[in-house]
Order: structure tokens, then C-alpha cells, then sequence
């Protein structure tokens, strides 16, 4: 496990809500939430929706892909993706202190063949080129204990981020924050992606916006022709209910909420 040199942190705190617990640095906002009875649950319905890059890939090969986390919170994301999907995974995490907490206090697992953990700044680590091209599923949720916006959100690093993708590589980014930064982080994304590999669901009640980019064509073709296509959105369908009964995932509400961010051309 590689560590970074880092200044100070915030400390790491958690809360218990009945069988929920949650993590917290130095402030009142939930940074990532845990199921006592079922650690392995994604709690929040934001966090699922960053597991929506589901839609596109055959659940068959699922283990055969590698997940990459820029920001481990409660561990959720990675748990899941180790422990329930099988995938290969690195998770890199600034704080070390949220790992220690994550050990203790969330059931992450140790590191060994699935799982791999760097402590270090995510905006310089995926500027190493060994992380280039290897990544089919990025999940991105990058919060400072302000919980205002993200804490990497230029050009540049979403460029980084994509530089890291597999052909049919998506990004999964959780937006949210008290300022209304949402217009400009989609503006960035979209010099570095494009605006047509651009998807969103609607905000939750909790103000979380998830957004999809693509990098490439999905294995169904364009992700944008594959989502407006009726008869494309019926394979998916089918798709949907695979992940259900496999994973327990809310697919087939994600197919009916995934929405272009840009209208960049006609249904």
C-alpha cells in the first residue's frame, strides 16, 4: 500500500442511526453510510446510482473489469464492488485517517488480490501513466468535510479522469454541494468528454446528481443511440432485470431515470 505525503486532515468521526451508521469529518454532513445488519448494502440512492455503468457491460464479464474509486468515504462503493460483484478494485483515498475509520468502524476489507489501496492526492496519482487506459468502472466522489462542492473539479482532472478509462470505459460522479456548482462541474466534464457522453438522473431528495460519461462506444454501440433507440432500450430492459435478481440493484429505475445532460440531438 503506497501512502502520500499529506498536510492535515480532518478528523473522522461516526454517528449510529438506528441499524445506520455514518461517517463523518469534523462536521455534521454524512460522508458515507453503512447497514449494521448488512454491511455490504448500499445505503443511500445516489450511492447505487453510481453502479448504473451496470447498464453497459454484460453481467457475465463483470469480474472481469476493474473499478476504480477516487474517494473511498465509507468504503461502499468498494465493498460492493469487491465483495458482491468480484471485481478488481483500487480505491485511492487522501485521508488516512478515513481508512483507519473504514477498517474499524465499516468492514473494509484488507488488501489481497481484488483489492488495492493508495493513499494518496487523486488529482496526482492518476497522472501516472501504469493507471492509464486500465479502468472500465471510475466512481468519483470527491467531498471536502464542508460536503460545498467537489474538491477536484477542472478541466484538467476530468480529462486525467477519462485518460484512465478502457475503451468502453464510464465515470460515475456524485455532484452535490450548497453551492449551485452543478452547471459548471458539467461544463468541465463536458470540454473533457464531450457533451453527448454526458447522462444524468434527476437529484435525489438528499440533493445528490449522479452523472454518467462514456468514453467510448458501449458494447451495444453509442451510449446516447443505445438509451434513445426503443428497440435497444428493450435489450436493456432485459439487462435491468439481470442486475436485480443478480445484485439487488434498482436497474430498471435507472434505465426510466437516466436523461441526457445536453439535449444534443433529437429523440
Amino acid at each position: 500500500m503506497k501512502q502520500a505525503n499529506v498536510p492535515h486532515l480532518p478528523d473522522v468521526q461516526f454517528s449510529d442511526e438506528g441499524r445506520i451508521r455514518h461517517l463523518h469529518l469534523d462536521s455534521i454532513w454524512i460522508q458515507g453510510s453503512m447497514d449494521l445488519r448488512d454491511p455490504v448494502r448500499l445505503v443511500h440512492e445516489y450511492v447505487q446510482r453510481m453502479m448504473a455503468w451496470l447498464l453497459f457491460v454484460e453481467p457475465d464479464g463483470v469480474p472481469r473489469r476493474r473499478a476504480m474509486q477516487l474517494g473511498l468515504g465509507a468504503g461502499s462503493l468498494t465493498k460492493f464492488c469487491v465483495k458482491v460483484l468480484r471485481m478488481p478494485t483500487t480505491v485511492i483515498e487522501l485521508n488516512p485517517g478515513v481508512l483507519h475509520a473504514c477498517r474499524g468502524w465499516f468492514h473494509l476489507p484488507e488488501p489481497g488480490p481484488l483489492l488495492e489501496i493508495v493513499l494518496a492526492d487523486a488529482e496526482q496519482e492518476i497522472e501516472q501513466a501504469k493507471w492509464w487506459g486500465t479502468v472500465d468502472a471510475l466512481q468519483v466522489d470527491l467531498y471536502d468535510h464542508d460536503a460545498a462542492a467537489p474538491v477536484l473539479d477542472s478541466v484538467a482532472f476530468y480529462a486525467g479522469c477519462r485518460r484512465l478509462l478502457t475503451e468502453h470505459g464510464c465515470m460515475t460522479v456524485n455532484l452535490f454541494g450548497r453551492r449551485a456548482s452543478f452547471h459548471q462541474s458539467v461544463a468541465r466534464m463536458a470540454e473533457a468528454f464531450g457533451p453527448s457522453a454526458l447522462w444524468r438522473f434527476k437529484a435525489t431528495r438528499e440533493g445528490n446528481t449522479v452523472v454518467l460519461a462514456f468514453n467510448g462506444a458501449t458494447q451495444g454501440g453509442d451510449p446516447g443511440s443505445v438509451l434513445r433507440q426503443r428497440a435497444s432500450r428493450v435489450a436493456l430492459s432485459a439487462r435491468a432485470e439481470d442486475i436485480e435478481a443478480r445484485w439487488g440493484l434498482p436497474a430498471l429505475k435507472w434505465l426510466k431515470g437516466l436523461e441526457p445532460v445536453f439535449d444534443t440531438e433529437t429523440p
